[in-house]
């Protein structure tokens, strides 16, 4: 082989990219992810109907996808991520009139709302997030195309889609044409067929409306993700994201409008994540917290909504913090359907605190000590890869960085695996385990030589355990010690655990154990965690 063969040879073997595979509801299967333009990835998740504050239901599929293009990103692909605004739509305009105030008004503070909640959960991958008020001119043209080939027709104002004129309309959502479902009222009168939908809704009294070749009047929901997709990601994209409930009427009108308007498939993988519903406690990471059933309208029965009472999303992040709800989100596989109940929320709180108390313990191993606002400061000054290329590293001889090999490689093979975070998880839990087991059996504690043998194998593994996390979104700036009110009550409440934990050592020291005992375990009943460690006793909430 010639020197130029070999060196090609050489660079084709490190730039191939792992094959990642993706459950797509179209043909339903696992199929190799192929991008249509390599490395280059579009990715389309529907975003919300801004006319209430958003819950936490909203936030599973910006969650899960902000995960997904993290992932595709640190493998390589450059992604451009969009999440559409619907602005304009019945709710908002019922909202509106409920509240005496336009529907630009309602759709500004809602999606203000919207994005706030994202940034605390750390969703912060987005590229585009297009309005549909801001596209009418797109969405009348897309329209007019249809018209014209013959796929709509117009009747008093209004325009629907002839299903009747698609082939493959009902094969995303695997329904036949009799089992279509169009909408009711005035509308059904004007149509061809009941499963034919609207394009265009001419305008009714005084509600919001554009001037179009077919009057006054708005666009329907489905028209409006079909033309911002477009517009930005082309006639046909990698993949399309949403929420089970969403496969029919919206995805399968998407599709069907998308791929006769421009003669070409819309999307090349159409994912779909469960939907979140209350339910009873379960294991955290157990089979009770997730129903695996992949049942759209199972899911739909009894998915949160806000018209089933769901809150508003803030308070929740203030009393629960927007990590430990994202990491609630993606302890399990994406296609499940969530449990949700604030019990389950603060069990996942109570995991999280193994990482943060390995954090901290790290801190004081490697000699920088952390502060009473953010634990775990040196962990995440970490300087770790960013991408899976990058990350790879020859473990030698040593046994601690064997495992974390090992482990880092099953975190791969889960996320590559459809994007299988509970299992990657699953794996860092593991990761965590094995470096406390590392740290006891080293005698490691503050003040360790930081040259040592130990001490370096630590830190390399450590920087393994913030690479993978970092392609979750988790563990991404220190999380705040919670006071649990101002200032000055965290400082008493401080004052209080000191005093028991000075009474339970003691009493550990005359050798009454029971009371230190039940010093510790009624604290824990409150939510404080004491910490034992060869330089004395700590605590920290538990949840």
């Amino acid at each position: 082989m010639s020197t130029a063969a070999a060196t090609m040879s050489a660079t084709d073997a490190t730039s191939k990219k792992p094959e990642i595979r993706i459950y797509n509801t179209l043909s339903k299967r696992k199929e190799t992810f192929k991008p249509l333009h390599p490395p280059k990835v579009g990715i389309y998740l529907c975003g919300p109907t801004v006319y209430a504050e958003s819950h936490i239901g909203h936030m599973v599929g910006p969650v899960i996808f902000d995960t997904i293009k993290r992932y595709l990103s640190y493998n390589g692909y450059q992604v451009t991520w969009v999440v559409n605004i619907t602005d304009v739509d019945d709710k908002l305009i019922a909202k509106s009139r409920q509240r005496g105030i336009p529907v630009s008004q309602i759709a500004c503070e809602m999606t203000a709302d919207y994005l706030a909640n994202l940034k605390e959960l750390g969703v912060n991958q987005i590229d585009y997030m297009p309005r549909a008020t801001d596209h009418m001119p797109q969405i009348i043209r897309f329209i007019q195309s249809l018209e014209e080939k013959g796929h709509a027709y117009a009747v008093d104002g209004d325009v629907f889609f002839d299903v009747a004129k698609d082939p493959n309309y009902g094969r995303l959502s695997n329904r036949s044409a009799d089992a279509q479902q169009g909408e009711g009222g005035e509308a059904a009168a004007k149509k061809r067929s009941p499963g034919d939908f609207a394009l265009w809704k001419s305008a009714k009294g005084d509600e919001i409306a554009w001037e179009s070749p077919w009057g006054p009047g708005r666009p329907g929901w489905h028209i409006e993700c079909s033309a911002m997709s477009h517009e930005i990601l082309g006639d046909t994209f990698d993949i399309h994201g949403g929420g089970l409930d969403l496969i029919f009427p919206h995805h399968e009108n998407e599709r069907a409008q998308s791929s006769c308007c421009h003669g070409a498939p819309m999307v090349k993988y159409w994912m779909h994540n469960g939907l979140m519903r209350a339910g009873e406690k379960g294991k955290v990471g157990g089979k009770s917290d997730r129903d695996k059933s992949n049942d759209a309208e199972g899911a739909e029965s009894g998915k949160i909504s806000r018209s089933k009472g769901a809150g508003g999303l803030a308070d929740l992040i203030r009393t629960q913090t927007g990590e430990r709800i994202r990491f609630f989100l993606l302890r399990s596989h994406y296609r499940s359907t969530i449990v949700y109940g604030e019990d389950v929320l603060q069990e996942a709180g109570a995991s999280l605190s193994a990482f943060y108390r390995f954090f901290e313990r790290f801190n004081e191993i490697t000699n920088k000590v952390p502060t009473e606002t953010y634990p775990g400061q040196l962990f995440y000054e970490l300087d770790a890869p960013r991408t899976r290329q990058a990350g790879e590293f020859d473990p030698g001889d040593d046994g601690l960085l064997k495992e974390m090999h090992a482990a880092r490689e099953k975190f791969m093979a889960a996320m590559d695996d459809d994007f299988n975070t509970g299992s990657a998880v699953g794996v860092l839990f593991d990761s965590i385990r094995l470096l406390n087991r590392f740290v006891d059996q080293n005698s490691l504690a503050r003040g360790a030589d930081p040259d040592s043998a130990p001490v370096r194998s630590l830190i390399k593994a450590a920087t393994v355990v913030r690479e993978l996390s970092a392609t979750l979104g988790l563990f991404q700036k220190p999380t705040p010690r919670s006071s649990g009110g101002d200032e000055g009550d965290g400082a008493l409440l401080d004052n209080v655990v000191q005093l028991l934990i000075e009474l339970r050592k003691e009493a550990r020291e005359r050798k009454d154990y029971a009371t230190g005992d039940a010093i510790r375990d009624r604290l824990a009943q409150a939510g404080i965690a004491l910490l034992d460690k060869k330089e004395g006793t700590t605590w920290e909430r538990a949840s």
